[in-house]
């Protein structure tokens, strides 16, 4: 009797966790003590039965860096995510194998290979590495040939390479990391499971549908392991830590294909099927388990006859409950200009979360420049409440299902119509009305400082109107709605003041405060909490923007600086500008409520914003992509660059 699964460890990383056999394996880890942490990594949605207490990061595993990693710090890496395809790999299967089997195993391990928790690695590696010659078979095979871990080795298609090319990597890590974590690689036999892509799973879909199954190969030898019981070798395996090396995981037991049918028939009377004749080799394959039984006490349990009713009561239950979610709608970046660096900001956010969003770019101006590097542009409307129906139109009718606001002038206009936005579909990254009504007019904003106790510069429409400022040698006059970079008058003398001021719209004016200005980079969430902020120094400013900018690391003034900018009522991403003083006084002068023009530094350091909003328009809780700083400070300067693309055809 074999004993109960124990895990000598508490935190374990799953990369491709949302799959067959990754959705198994965390119904078994929630099954055991609660003090497991477990953190999944998948491109696809979090599935609406992972338990709450599991985190999950949705996204390309290839952009998970060392720095987010090393913040849940795993002591367990298990490694499931792959991408492969039918029999016959199609052309187009070159770069995906490539970008998502070859360079995600070899990224995932460049992020962990130094952590000082990891202690154990295993990696989901494949039969199909066995020379095809020992196994494949042009008459019909008598019985099915165990493949010893020592059988000669010759990959039989791209998803076998990558899976050589992965071990050798391992093979070549344990040499120098040996001592720090071991490593256990199973090559794992012809799986099969719920919610799979498998012929089984296939035939299974299509019998319930009515449908009449086409069965090649009838004759040929598979041994057929249940994803359940994959799940579970593997966790057995990852807790074996004196086990290493390659090892086969399947049951040792083939059957033939013309088994699955009979199994099938038992539980589909009117089955129907064809028989076709093929001119690919008769496969006769399993696992020679010896190596296994010597070193685990637990062989897979699972026979066709119990798995395959499993699967027609799982897809039975997923034809009555409701369709498929479909891909997340594109996004759109309105008043696009020439934010480049923006644009491949939300491309890389999209990206992550799902490979079918796309980035729209739109202006009002057809020439604009940041048009060359999105998915695609629309030449929009003003926005403006006499276009709000022609705009949802468009959007709906482009499949646009988030909406990025990136210039002040629009942000009231997308503030008062987010709720019929919601309406149709289109969320909206934008503050609520009051709050960016407060942000874009200096005086309101001074004024709710004042009320809130918030340390904000005084500001008046006139010098008369100002209190004194200790301190204060000067007077700063700009413009009182918009970005106070516009016209800016700094530390002018009274008389000079007053004539700047004759210059401008609607003056405002403040004292003149030496100190050090930053800006702050946050993230407030929709319960209006701070999920990240991230504050840095203006190092050298251009046209009221940060040309260089360096974060700070001081978690003093980050516990100082996220109440204050809770009590705003802010949504999204935002800029705060404040000053620091030499007798640690900390001064607000204005907040911008969306995305920055240098805010990518904040992006790099941690505050995720893009991501972070498109997961929330998900309906996903934030808690489950927690802020993670950079460790360091981080420097960016901003400087032109060349592009040089294909030119469109002429029509």
């Amino acid at each position: 009797m074999p004993q109960p699964l124990v895990l000598p460890f508490k935190r374990i990383f799953i990369s491709g966790g949302a799959g067959v056999i990754g959705q198994e394996m965390v119904r078994l880890l929630a099954a055991l003590p609660a003090d497991i942490d477990v953190l999944v990594g998948d491109l696809k949605p979090r599935p609406a039965n992972f338990p709450a207490r599991f985190q999950y990061r949705q996204g390309d595993l290839n952009f998970l860096t060392e720095q987010e990693i090393g913040v849940f710090a795993p002591e367990v890496f298990i490694h499931l995510a792959a991408t492969f395809e039918r029999s016959t790999e199609t052309y187009g299967f070159w770069e995906e194998n490539f970008q998502h089997n070859v360079r995600l195993s070899h990224h995932l391990m460049t992020v962990q290979k130094d952590l000082p928790s990891l202690r154990r690695v295993v990696f989901a590696s494949s039969y199909l590495i066995y020379d095809p010659e020992l196994y494949n078979f042009a008459e019909v095979p008598a019985q099915p040939r165990s493949l010893r871990e020592t059988d000669p080795i010759l990959p039989r298609n791209l998803t076998g390479m990558a899976k050589l090319a992965h071990e050798i990597e391992l093979r070549f890590l344990q040499t120098y990391r040996g001592a720090q974590f071991s490593t256990a690689i199973p090559r794992i036999y012809r799986g099969y499971g719920r919610n799979g892509r498998d012929i089984t799973s296939r035939w299974v879909r299509m019998l319930l549908a009515g449908e009449e199954i086409t069965v090649y190969g009838a004759e040929s030898f598979f041994d057929y392991l249940y994803a359940a019981d994959t799940a579970e070798g593997l966790l057995r395996l990852a807790a074996a830590e004196t086990v290493s090396g390659i090892i086969n995981l399947g049951t040792g037991r083939a059957r033939r294909v013309a088994d699955v049918v009979a199994v099938l028939k038992q539980n589909f009377p009117d089955l129907r099927a064809t028989y076709v004749a093929s001119d690919i080799p008769f496969e006769a394959s399993q696992a020679d388990m010896n190596l296994w039984r010597s070193q685990i006490d637990w062989l897979p349990p699972t026979t066709l006859e119990q798995a395959i009713p499993e699967i027609i009561a799982f897809e039975r239950a997923r034809l009555q409950a409701t369709a498929a979610a479909k891909a997340p709608g594109h996004v759109l970046i309105s008043s696009v200009a020439a934010k480049v660096p923006l644009v491949r900001a939300v491309q890389a956010a999209a990206q992550r979360l799902h490979p079918e969003m796309n980035v729209i770019g739109g202006d009002m101006n057809p020439a604009c420049l940041a048009q060359h590097f999105t998915d695609d542009f629309w030449q929009m409307p003003a926005t403006a409440d006499q276009n709000l129906a022609d705009i949802i139109a468009q959007c709906q009718a482009r499949g646009i299902g988030h909406v990025i606001p990136t210039r002040d002038g629009e942000l009231a206009f997308w503030s008062r119509h987010r709720a019929a936005l919601a309406e149709a579909g289109i969320a909206v990254l934008v503050s609520p009305p009051e709050a960016v009504s407060r942000c874009l007019d200096k005086i309101e904003f001074a004024v709710f400082g004042q009320e809130h106790g918030l340390p904000v510069i005084p500001t008046a429409l006139g010098l008369d109107a100002l209190p004194a400022a200790p301190g204060s040698t000067g007077f700063v006059v700009k413009e009182r709605h918009g970005a106070g970079s516009l016209s800016l008058g700094l530390n002018l003398p009274e008389a000079t003041a007053l004539t700047h001021a004759q210059a401008l719209q609607e003056p405002v004016f403040q004292p003149f405060i030496q100190g050090r200005e930053i800006s702050v980079d946050a993230y407030v969430d929709r319960a209006g909490r701070v999920h990240g902020l991230v504050p840095r120094t203006r190092d050298i400013i251009v046209h009221g923007e940060s040309q260089v900018s360096t974060t700070l690391t001081d978690p003093a003034l980050v516990a100082r600086l996220t109440p204050l900018v809770e009590k705003l009522g802010l949504y999204g991403p935002l800029v705060l500008q404040a000053l620091l003083t030499d007798d640690g006084g900390l001064h607000l002068i204005e907040c911008n409520c969306r995305f920055g023009g240098a805010s990518t530094l904040g992006i790099a350091a941690g505050v995720d914003s893009f991501f972070w909003f498109l997961q929330e328009a998900a309906g996903a809780d934030l808690s489950q992509y927690p802020f993670r700083p950079a460790a360091g400070p981080l420097r960016q300067v901003r400087a032109a660059a060349d592009v040089v693309m294909p030119a469109p055809t002429p029509e």
